[in-house]
């Protein structure tokens, strides 16, 4: 799945797909292609040192996280 954000360009609007996914799926400019809009909620991005010290506490925290995934 392809996450993207719909923009305005002059009096369009657009979707940027990565040039990577393009090529896996084997698409090339002037392709049709088949588009089904749903919007979906992204949750924000943690700061780099914040997102450290989760993944730094999440393997200490494995017994507690286990527990609370069971009760």
């Amino acid at each position: 799945m392809i996450v993207s954000t719909v923009r305005r360009s002059g009096n369009s609007i657009v979707v940027s797909i990565p040039r990577e996914e393009l090529e896996a799926a084997g698409v090339q400019i002037g392709d049709q292609v088949s588009v089904t809009l749903r919007p979906i909620e992204i949750r924000p991005r943690l700061r780099a040192d914040l997102q450290a010290a989760v993944n730094a506490e999440i393997p200490r925290s494995a017994e507690a996280f286990d527990y609370l995934a069971n009760h």
